[in-house]
């Protein structure tokens, strides 16, 4: 008889230890949308500094401390330095825990205007639209010129925390990495050091 319990209890731990995996799978497999957009008047090949917005009304619940961190790591590894006097960049983000309709725009892809930028007319700097049906949870990273005053890039991630791993460190750091992998720019005058990441 007791054979018969220990039996069965190993069993639903298989059974348990199957599950979780799976579930884990799903987390790390799990699409997310990714997109971004850009000012034209963005100076990219020119910022080195970095500062937060300051935002009075901010959240500063653990999902957030941990986003800023990994936002601040990220900016970090582009070789840009925290500077909160005179940032060439200030960097904000947001947490929309609904469903969300928003506006991006279709344009050249970022690298490819930078590179020709001295090259385009003005009749070629469109800004057309596209109406995004974002799912719920999206992460809003926007860039803000400090000198300028205005926005120069945005990246955004949608449909990630309807999830039961909302509360993970991992999971939450995740549409950062994804969102900057869409920012392809170095801080002026940074050279790459492959040994910097994590």
């Amino acid at each position: 008889m007791m054979k018969k319990n220990y039996y069965l209890i190993f069993k639903l731990l298989g059974m348990f230890a199957v599950f979780a995996f799976v579930c884990s799978a799903c987390m790390s497999s799990r699409k997310y949308q990714v997109e971004s957009d850009y000012s034209y008047q963005g100076k990219f090949k020119k910022y080195k500094t970095f500062a937060f917005l300051k935002d009075t009304n901010a959240d500063t619940s653990l999902q957030n401390s941990i986003i800023e961190e990994e936002i601040k790591f990220r900016m970090e590894l582009l070789g840009y330095k925290l500077d909160e006097k005179k940032p060439h960049l200030l960097v904000s983000y947001k947490i929309f825990y609904d469903n969300l309709r928003f506006t991006g725009y279709s344009q050249p892809e970022i690298e490819a205007f930078v590179k020709n930028e001295e090259y385009l007319d003005e009749k070629d700097q469109n800004y057309d639209p596209i109406k995004y049906n974002l799912r719920e949870g999206t992460l809003l990273i926007v860039f803000f010129d400090g000198k300028q005053e205005r926005a120069i890039w945005q990246g955004y991630a949608s449909g990630i925390f309807g999830n039961a791993f909302f509360n993970s460190s991992k999971y939450l750091k995740k549409p950062v990495r994804l969102i900057f992998d869409k920012y392809k720019f170095l801080a002026d005058g940074f050279i790459y050091n492959d040994k910097e990441s994590r």
